[in-house]
């Protein structure tokens, strides 16, 4: 029976990140009644909105990949049509080897077609290193693979640490070396599988990319910032007549007996000292909480789900005068390998990257860095000051910004990026198929499918398939996650 067939009846979703909203924003659709539990004072999760300098800004992810429909979809559905916004210039830079080189094309996820394509970045040795990935016996990549080990293995460790490195960082703020190749790049991972050649497969994705004749910019931002999304989503959902109720946290889920004979069983939701009873619940927390909520009706998923790590990062936002930074360099911004020992790992030109900051004060140019790396805990115990004086010396030795900024303001993110490291798609698949004994519960959200909002989403939507008994977008999530991209600069 499919999810629009069947009577959900009252559905909590407990978590008002991204996931948490579309899913109630789809249950409401399917004509389920919906409460949303959220143990923040807030909605939103890592989408925030903020103000600096009095500009509005994105204090935590700032753009969403357009080219997969459930993003802009739902923004669309929620009223934001007329504020999506493509970024003004997607022109970025690595900063490496000392200077600020021009970003490649011709690569996927930083892995080239041909050596040509990272001319300029890597050096001679470097480039004739990619040339013999030809000549190599085919690589196995198994079940899964790091994209770091099957990548230095096919065209060399100068390709995997001058650029995908600091382009998966953006993405998973993680290891290259660590990180899943299934799941974190899976339009790589099956073009490996049937190419003996690394570089092969890559132009083969190329040409069918190029044959799909994809129009329309590859990300997308919202006008104020894409912290408005779960905003726009939350008030919809209000509008419609779900309850959201936030500085709730939920410390028990049981399960209960069945009303009748026949009837399936239902859900007792303790959150504080109010006690709801559910047809079917939605769990859109990060790992550990959702652990923490299942540990008594599944203690097998929630041991998975413990085992997901996280890493944590902060953002630094600077705002200067715009005559003060009237040299800085053309773009959005810029990459930084970790193998050049800078601490900031990305910067973002925020006012050039989009044109509402921009036009919001012209007088004023909004900055963002990053800091902080799966395993790196030392940068981040150290006080705002601090992470906002080594931001304005790295900017400072990349750019030749000498001025003070106006404002500062930093962010911190702890355990704000689940990794995906090898074998990630198997303990996903174990997690649902502990959860599929416990009818009327799904999960959802960036520890299963993918990081990003698309991501996010796209499970939501299967996770209220699930619980109208079609299968088949989970089932297809669990075996093809979705595939997150950095999104420019300092993302």
């Amino acid at each position: 029976m499919s999810a629009r067939g069947r009577d959900l009846g009252h559905v909590v979703v407990i978590g008002a990140g991204i996931a948490g909203l579309a899913a109630a924003h789809r249950l409401l659709e399917r004509g389920a009644r919906v409460t949303v539990l959220e143990a923040a004072r807030r909605v939103g999760g890592k989408l925030l909105p903020g103000e600096i300098a009095g500009v509005r800004v994105d204090l935590g992810a700032e753009s969403m990949l357009a080219r997969r429909p459930e993003a802009v979809t739902l923004a669309r559905e929620a009223g934001l049509a007329d504020r999506l916004q493509p970024p003004a210039t997607a022109t970025a830079s690595i900063w490496t080897r000392g200077a600020l080189r021009p970003m490649p094309k011709g690569h996927v996820m930083g892995v080239p077609g041909t050596a040509a394509a990272l001319a300029g970045l890597l050096s001679d040795e470097g480039l004739t290193r990619i040339e013999r990935d030809a000549d190599l016996p085919r690589t196995e990549v198994g079940d899964d693979v790091a994209v770091g080990e099957y990548v230095a293995a096919r065209v060399g460790r100068e390709v995997v640490d001058r650029l995908v490195e600091p382009l998966l960082g953006g993405v998973y703020a993680g290891d290259a070396y660590r990180i899943s190749m299934r799941s974190a790049v899976p339009q790589l991972f099956q073009a490996a599988r049937t190419h003996d050649s690394l570089t092969e497969a890559v132009r083969e994705i190329q040409a069918r990319t190029a044959g799909a004749q994809q129009t329309g910019p590859v990300f997308m931002g919202i006008e104020g910032g894409v912290g408005g999304l779960p905003l726009a989503v939350a008030e919809s959902v209000r509008a419609r007549g779900g309850e959201i109720l936030t500085g709730t946290p939920v410390t028990e889920l049981r399960r209960e007996a069945p009303a009748a004979p026949g009837a399936s069983a239902a859900w007792r939701v303790v959150a504080g000292d109010r006690v709801l009873h559910a047809d079917a619940v939605v769990v859109a927390t990060p790992a550990p909480a959702a652990a923490e909520l299942l540990r008594a009706e599944s203690p097998e998923a929630a041991a998975e789900l413990r085992a997901v790590e996280y890493a944590s990062m902060a953002l630094i936002t600077l705002a200067y005068r715009r005559a003060d930074a009237a040299r800085l360099p053309e773009g959005s911004g810029f990459l930084v390998p970790p193998v050049d020992g800078r601490t900031i790992k990305a910067s973002t030109f925020a006012s050039r990257k989009w044109g509402w900051i921009a036009d919001d004060d012209p007088d004023v140019m909004v900055l963002r860095t990053s800091v902080g790396r799966h395993g790196e805990t030392e940068i981040l115990e150290r006080e705002d000051a601090e992470l906002v004086d080594v931001s304005r010396r790295d900017l400072r030795e990349a750019t030749g910004l000498e001025a003070a900024p106006l404002q500062t303001r930093v962010t911190r993110w702890t355990d704000g990026l689940p990794q995906y490291p090898v074998g990630h798609h198997a303990r996903v698949a174990r997690i649902r198929g502990h959860l599929a004994e416990l009818p009327g519960l799904a999960v959802c959200g960036a520890a299963y499918d993918g990081v990003g909002i698309p991501a996010c989403i796209a499970s939501a939507d299967a996770a209220v398939d699930q619980l109208g008994g079609d299968l088949r977008a989970v089932q297809e999530l669990t075996a093809h996650p979705v595939q997150s991209l950095h999104g420019g600069a300092g993302e």
